[in-house]
């Protein structure tokens, strides 16, 4: 609805009507979780066979037994397994402990203390510089600001990055030293990178010849539908220009299995892997093995764990056409509310202009929790104040229905209030 042709006579009668029914709604006291992409417990139930098979697992694999020390890298099968998903052969896979955020994370504080393939550590440059698609992944943001690297904001399109203007930033400057790319599902707008975005990102000129790509390919597996959106093999376009070097992937079972308490990898050239493995040997003499030959037994191969994923999206699935049903019945064809429509991944990007503090703010007086309006943008600066994150898998459906009446009813106030105070 476009309110600007009402009064403001009709807008405060409207102002009032919406106002009661947000009012009417906090004296329920609900209270509704929304501000990160976490599994349902529904589906934390679909792995805990994993745990009770623990006991006759066999430790005992190719390679050695899982249970001694040895085996840096990750267990044979874990890395095959991983690198099966992503497209890699297993000597290009690492398999550790936890979640890929810690894998990111080493892999920028490797690059600050000790540099690239035998260039000067990022910490000892004068500045340090990352292109981040934004809205984007709030995490990814937080690593660069907690090493001090300045991000360059640069739009998210509907087939990825703009890519003009990546190319026209990276072609020049040096210390430009990376870009975050969520290729699959992308956090939050849920979109998936085009074949051309793809291929320019691993064959574009860099002035920084130590320059990466963050592969955060965190959603690889996490489709709603059977017919599951396909990704270029960024791997193969960058073998064939020679610019394998630039990639470095990461994923993990944190959503397939459980957070904290899954295993990560991170997939990369063979020179990369050698040089990461040599700091990580400092490190630790070895990762949770036996966690990965859980994961292995239980995971067993790609096709298993599209059978698994499959479990997962029946409870994640109707949550999302729940979002969109209800969006739709309300804002169809409303030019200052829009939305996206993800096939896969956690979340839905929904933007209205110049509202987003005051529509977060108004949904947590009555019990509903969204991330915080910004923080799919570097340094939480979104210029039009416009974009929330949501995270519908966790309610059920009868609370996801109740929070989306509050989030209806929020736009509307916000919305009224905004233009009601240019009548004044």
């Amino acid at each position: 609805m476009d309110y600007i042709g009402f009064s403001k006579e009709e807008l405060e009668e409207m102002l009032k009507t919406e106002q009661k029914k947000l009012s009417k709604i906090g004296k329920r006291g609900i209270s509704i979780d929304m501000s990160r992409g976490r599994p349902a417990k529904e589906q934390l139930e679909i792995a805990m066979p994993m745990l009770e098979e623990a006991a006759v697992v066999n430790y005992e694999l190719s390679g050695g037994d899982a249970r001694n020390y040895g085996g840096l890298g990750g267990l044979r099968q874990a890395r095959e397994l991983f690198g099966d998903l992503l497209g890699l052969r297993a000597e290009n896979v690492l398999v550790g402990d936890g979640s890929s955020l810690d894998f990111m994370y080493t892999a920028i504080q490797f690059a600050m203390q000790f540099g690239l393939r035998g260039n000067t550590p990022w910490g000892k440059l004068p500045k340090v510089k990352f292109i981040c698609p934004a809205p984007g992944y709030d995490r990814h943001f937080a690593i660069c600001e907690e090493f001090g690297i300045e991000m360059i904001t640069v739009p998210m399109l509907d087939d990825g990055p703009d890519m003009d203007t990546v190319e026209s930033l990276v072609v020049d400057d040096e210390s430009i030293k990376g870009i975050w790319c969520v290729p699959k599902y992308s956090n939050p707008t849920g979109i998936v990178y085009g074949d051309k975005t793809v291929e320019r990102l691993a064959t574009m000129k860099t002035a920084a010849n130590d320059f990466r790509i963050f592969w955060d390919n965190a959603y690889v597996i996490h489709g709603f539908y059977d017919n599951n959106d396909k990704l270029k093999n960024i791997f193969d376009v960058a073998r064939k220009a020679g610019t394998f070097d630039r990639i470095l992937t990461f994923a993990s079972t944190s959503k397939i299995t459980f957070a904290g308490s899954g295993i990560a990898c991170m997939g990369a050239s063979e020179e990369n892997v050698v040089e990461f493995s040599r700091h990580l040997s400092i490190r630790q003499i070895c990762p949770n093995k036996v966690n990965q030959a859980l994961h292995v037994a239980f995971l067993k191969n790609v096709d298993n764990i599209k059978r698994i994923m499959a479990e997962h999206a029946d409870i994640v699935r109707p949550k999302f056409e729940l979002v969109d049903a209800r969006l739709t019945a309300e804002f169809a064809g409303d030019e200052y509310v829009r939305w996206t429509r993800p096939r896969g991944g956690y979340f839905v990007s929904l933007d209205v202009r110049h509202c987003a503090k005051r529509i977060v703010e108004l949904a947590k007086t009555v019990g509903v929790i969204f991330t915080p309006a910004g923080s799919a943008f570097p340094y939480h600066i979104d210029d039009n104040n416009s974009n929330i994150r949501i995270a519908p898998s966790v309610p059920s459906l009868e609370d996801l229905d109740m929070a989306l009446e509050v989030l209806i009813t929020a736009i509307k106030i916000a919305r009224i209030e905004l233009v009601l105070s240019k009548k004044k």
